[in-house]
């Protein structure tokens, strides 16, 4: 296999009160992504508000290379939980740095888009913006294992 490498322009940024990666709490804190002017104008996000939700993909550029995991780890250190995979857990310490979240629509008002729940600090780069669409949900049951979900017991409150 060849290696590539690829270079992506962010699309706008994400704006926030909060500017440390800190891991719970994050519907509590307001959040909205400024679209890139000189690339978009507002009709760029026309029509977004009549969905209910938007997969939004970012970028962890604050994530320094020697914090990059290839291999496995316990998740936020607690041993408690199973040494995981870097694939089989969602942190920021991922090989290629990308975040990805699904957040609700708030609002869009010409180019900023209001959300809730976009678990990124201010200044993080937006790579790209999808609306939730109910065929590419899921299909079947979703399983996962008991420590992701205490790890996630404080992440959105």
């Amino acid at each position: 296999m060849t290696s590539r490498n690829y270079t992506l322009q962010p699309v706008g940024f994400a704006r926030s009160e909060r500017t440390e990666p800190i891991d719970d709490g994050w519907d509590a804190i307001p959040a909205h992504i400024e679209m890139d002017a000189e690339q978009f104008g507002p009709e760029a996000l026309h029509g977004l508000d009549s969905f209910s939700h938007a997969e939004v993909i970012f970028l962890f550029d604050r994530v320094p290379d020697e914090e990059i995991e290839r291999g496995a780890r316990y998740p936020r250190g607690n041993k408690d939980w199973p040494l995981t995979g870097i694939f089989a857990q969602r942190g920021k310490n991922r090989p290629n740095r990308l975040g990805h979240t699904v957040c609700r629509i708030l609002k869009v008002d010409g180019l900023k888009l209001y959300v809730e729940g976009l678990d990124a600090i201010d200044g993080t780069p937006v790579l790209d913006i999808k609306p939730v669409m109910s065929g590419f949900l899921p299909r079947g049951d979703v399983r996962e294992p008991d420590w992701s979900k205490e790890l996630m017991r404080g992440y959105w409150v």
